[in-house]
């Protein structure tokens, strides 16, 4: 009973809770809750209308596509990073609470050496910097007149380049309309032209599910590793995160440092939590799940603001 009580009682019961409670209030339309005019700039998608929320990145590419200066985007990205840093990573993202769930399916996980961690780290902000560089070309030839050849040769990625591929739209776009389509195709069709159907979908949609599997298949064996490696939210946000408010503080009398390792054998993102100096430090890895404060044995580590 008591170790129940003491795993109630941890940060990371309350943040698994409000990740619940957010997933359910960004697919709210489904329960009947109005649409929010609010865009948070974690991954969601803007691929189904029975959402509450609006992905601020999947919003910034379409705005650019329509020629219109994504203020609201950007300002939900500046917002959150100064405000939360990347916390609305570790608390609210609806991908996020997936890669979380998807921890529990092995107990022991792997990582990549210290090297090749650091390298990989760099991949996120190759993403987010071929994504938005496709868009404001795009918006910008098209502005001038002269960008009707390069749509045509970028196709269905011209309105929103990243989301045409994302694991985020994929789960929670495409997967539930074929679901509901199949439903409705046992229903209608038989057996051989549903598989006929099947065989001739397009490349698109095969390499979408690659994608989709190849990256789940990865964060059951290596926790967060889409947030830390791929996300091109997160490489926003990790860049805006050296002016947080927001950041986590180490004492120096209660820390054992010589001893002990728990902290940062507890966090998913391997931040050097050892290495961040005492008083405050705002790693741009770090999305706050706050796993550190609940893994150490002398409460030595704190959130702080500002």
């Amino acid at each position: 009973m008591l170790k129940l009580n003491e795993r109630l009682l941890k940060i990371d019961t309350a943040r698994r809770i409000i990740q619940f409670l957010s997933f359910l209030l960004f697919c709210g339309t489904i329960f009947g809750l109005a649409t929010i005019p609010l865009m948070l700039p974690v991954m969601w998608t803007l691929g189904t209308s029975q959402k509450t929320v609006g992905d601020a990145f999947a919003a910034l590419q379409w705005m650019l596509y329509d020629l219109v200066f994504p203020w609201i985007p950007l300002a939900s990205f500046l917002i959150a990073a100064v405000l939360l840093g990347r916390a609305l990573c570790g608390w609210v993202c609806p991908f996020g609470f997936v890669q979380d769930i998807l921890e529990f399916v092995k107990r022991k996980h792997k990582d990549f050496p210290e090297r090749t961690h650091q390298s990989m780290l760099y991949v996120k902000y190759l993403v987010l910097g071929v994504a938005v560089f496709v868009s404001v070309t795009l918006s910008a030839s098209l502005a001038l007149g002269v960008g009707r050849q390069y749509e045509r040769a970028l196709g269905i990625f011209a309105p929103a380049p990243f989301n045409v591929l994302s694991p985020a739209d994929t789960l929670f776009a495409v997967v539930p309309r074929l679901i509901s389509d199949l439903r409705y195709a046992v229903l209608t069709k038989s057996f051989w032209e549903i598989l006929g159907e099947a065989s001739t979908a397009s490349v698109i949609l095969w390499v979408r599910f690659l994608i989709l599997f190849g990256v789940l298949a990865l964060v059951v064996y290596v926790p967060r590793a889409w947030c830390k490696y791929l996300c091109p939210h997160g490489a926003a946000l990790a860049f805006l995160n050296h002016f947080s408010f927001l950041g986590l503080k180490r004492d120096p009398v209660k820390c054992t440092k010589a001893d002990c390792r728990l902290c940062v054998e507890a966090c998913p993102m391997k931040v050097r939590i050892l290495d961040m100096p005492w008083e405050k430090f705002t790693d741009p890895e770090c999305i706050y799940c706050l796993k550190c404060v609940d893994a150490c044995p002398t409460k030595a580590i704190k959130p702080k603001a500002p």
